[in-house]
């Protein structure tokens, strides 16, 4: 497993990480995972230059489009109980629908990690990293909620 995986899912399940990052995913159209390895480069002493964070952004939108989205969109669909369906069999599909999802993001943390540069100094704001790539993520910049994220994250 890489160092941004492994960092990601302590992250995931440090108290309110879940919730805001699921919170900025819903409610302002942020990548949980880019975000994620935004705090990570900053945690580790990494500097992400213009040019990273756009081409971060970019994996992270083909991985978003092309898997993650339409699997979290299916995944959501099978939650809800259809009569016509058995819920042992849809829960049993829902699982292995979000075994996927995880498997998408995985592979998107590893393209992130694979982009970022080295380790170049002491750890930086992790809210000046999550706000620059929110920033070149969407038009709008949710700051209340990168802030409480910031707060949120292990060191």
């Amino acid at each position: 497993m890489s160092g941004l995986w492994d960092w990601s899912v302590r992250a995931w399940s440090a108290e309110g990480v879940a919730e805001t990052c699921l919170h900025l995913q819903d409610a302002a159209g942020q990548c949980p995972p880019l975000l994620l390895w935004a705090a990570w480069t900053a945690r580790t002493g990494r500097a992400a230059d213009d040019e990273t964070l756009e081409a971060a952004c970019d994996i992270a939108r083909a991985w978003q489009d092309a898997a993650i989205e339409p699997l979290r969109a299916l995944r959501r669909s099978l939650k809800r109980r259809n009569p016509d369906l058995e819920d042992d069999d849809r829960e049993a599909v829902r699982a292995q629908v979000k075994a996927v999802e995880l498997d998408a993001e995985r592979r998107l943390l590893a393209a992130l990690e694979a982009l970022g540069p080295d380790p170049s100094g002491p750890p930086r704001p992790v809210l000046e990293a999550l706000v620059a790539v929110a920033r070149r993520w969407s038009a709008t910049t949710p700051r209340a909620g990168l802030t409480e994220l910031a707060g949120r994250l292990p060191a």
